[in-house]
């Protein structure tokens, strides 16, 4: 079983800035990515950001220059620095790990996984 634990989120102003934060713990074998999606009210759930296991990143064109991901000390977390924010950035935003899990002793995988979503609103 594996285990997302995201911190981060909330409410700021147009041009301000926050800072999301995911680890994945448990019985993981290999991650292969991590990245940050995110889901406004009525749309479907697009990419915001990815990063590979090698370090290259994948930016959806709306962040580019606007929102970095980066890794806290070990390849299972992933943060999303977000500066510049507008009122569209406003969504719920979903941690993902393309992993291979341990399940009764046996690699499974890699498929995806996801994380609860941490709420990101961008208003004055």
């Amino acid at each position: 079983q594996v285990h997302f634990v995201e911190s981060g989120g909330g409410l700021v102003q147009p041009g301000g800035s926050l800072r999301l934060s995911c680890e994945v713990s448990g019985s993981f074998f290999s991650i292969y990515t991590m990245g940050w999606y995110r889901q406004a009210p009525g749309k479907e759930r697009v990419l915001v950001a990815s990063i590979a296991r090698d370090g290259h990143a994948t930016y959806a064109d709306s962040v580019k220059g606007r929102i970095t991901i980066c890794r806290e000390n070990a390849y299972n977390t992933v943060c999303l620095e977000m500066d510049s924010l507008k009122p569209e950035d406003t969504a719920v935003y979903y941690c993902h790990a393309h992993m291979a899990i341990l399940t009764a002793g046996h690699v499974t995988g890699p498929n995806d996984y996801w994380g609860q979503g941490p709420q990101v609103t961008v208003s004055s």
